[in-house]
């Protein structure tokens, strides 16, 4: 067992380390408050390369899979979670389309991601479906002489004002019987399929975009899709593409919790300079015991939360992204996402009256961490699918 990095993967953390303290750290704040999406930052990961580390050479992109982009996103997210999701979004629509989909999507979708030519998002939520994605109304009929009619809108898609294309998911007929009219309340797996959907096609258009807490700066909102053709070769996989929907999640847990290490390591970083030189009582505040030993606990669940992320991504760049390999993939992101709430509050607790005002980036730390806990199933969803690896003996000690 190695616990060093491969000298690539050094100088990616490297490289990135040095961008997001030069490039991203000054400008965090001035992105909450603006709420502007900040194409500098996306321009500064195109020129280093970023946009296609988790997309295969063959396409475009740098091969360095998921734990490259994990580690990536790790460094960013020390500074901020709005630029290490536009990095996530280079993986969660494109990830259907690289465990399912065909050679000619791969060839005409993944290079203009990784060069940066095009951007993308995921549609799966609806706003009577989120946990519940067998609730999803959206529907696709068949059209004669082929290709899709697709009727529905999609919410809370990150990065929806952006994005030149959108994976979809929509319910479909059955397998066995694809001339059967589409049913949008069947619970059956087989009733879901994944269809690429540009931004240009007729029908397709932009709703409301939400008021956020937080992650300020890439837009949440509707997608709407009225009538929209989408042609047969736009499908991903089969029809039938519930487990797609359910793979290409599992698969971004370790991403997520990525996102958790690095601004839970940003806040206490902060947080610690902080005391380090706040009088209090004669000494610094740092120079209580108390105060050391809420650093200390901090600094341990940090280290495990690394230790859990790395393994997940190991595993998540082996295609062990099924079922038997879910408890330990939705444990880090449990872990990790949670701990960027918890370290948040403590940073705001360190600082005291301070960490509660916008002098300071403990507060920001603090709205942004709670999305973590929500995006691409909760915590609660989380623990369930991890008590269900206890029962089924998928996670188990003997």
């Amino acid at each position: 067992m190695d616990f060093e990095l491969s000298s690539e993967m050094s100088d990616l953390v490297d490289s990135v380390r040095r961008l997001s303290r030069d490039k991203i750290r000054p400008r965090a704040r001035e992105i909450d408050e603006s709420g502007e999406y900040p194409q500098d930052i996306f321009e500064a990961f195109r020129q280093a390369g970023l946009l296609g580390l988790c997309i295969p050479q063959e396409y475009g992109g740098s091969g360095a899979g998921i734990f490259g982009l994990a580690l990536a996103i790790e460094e960013v997210a020390k500074y901020s979670n709005v630029a290490s999701l536009m990095l996530l979004l280079t993986r969660l629509p494109t990830g259907p389309i690289l465990i399912a989909g065909s050679e000619q999507q791969k060839h005409k979708y993944l290079p203009p991601i990784a060069n940066g030519s095009m951007r993308a998002a995921f549609g799966l939520s609806e706003p009577q479906a989120g946990s519940d994605v067998m609730g999803i109304v959206t529907k696709a009929e068949p059209v004669k002489g082929g290709g899709w009619q697709l009727n529905g809108t999609k919410c809370w898609m990150s990065g929806v004002d952006q994005a030149d294309w959108y994976c979809i998911f929509a319910k479909t007929p059955p397998p066995h019987d694809p001339n059967a009219r589409c049913d949008p309340t069947s619970r059956r797996h087989d009733s879901v399929s994944a269809f690429i959907v540009e931004r240009g096609f007729d029908g397709v258009s932009v709703g409301r975009l939400d008021q956020k807490m937080g992650v300020k700066g890439v837009d949440t909102g509707e997608l709407i899709l009225k009538d929209v053709f989408v042609p047969e070769e736009n499908m991903i996989g089969d029809l039938g593409g519930f487990r797609l929907a359910m793979l290409g999640l599992n698969s971004m847990r370790p991403i997520v919790a990525a996102r958790g290490i690095g601004l839970a390591e940003g806040a206490i970083m902060y947080a610690t300079e902080y005391v380090k030189e706040r009088p209090a009582f004669g000494k610094t505040i740092a120079d209580f015991q108390g105060i050391q030993w809420e650093i200390a606990k901090m600094a341990t669940e940090i280290e495990a939360a690394r230790l859990l992320t790395y393994r997940a991504a190991w595993l998540a760049d082996r295609g062990n992204f099924t079922k038997e390999w879910v408890p330990f993939l939705s444990i880090a992101k449990y872990y990790a996402s949670e701990l960027a709430v918890k370290a948040s509050g403590l940073a705001v607790q360190l600082l005291g009256a301070a960490g509660y005002m916008k002098d300071h980036p403990t507060e920001l730390f603090y709205r942004d961490a709670r999305q973590l806990t929500i995006v691409e199933g909760s915590s609660q969803v989380q623990l369930g699918l991890i008590a269900k690896g206890v029962l089924d003996g998928d996670l188990w000690w003997d």
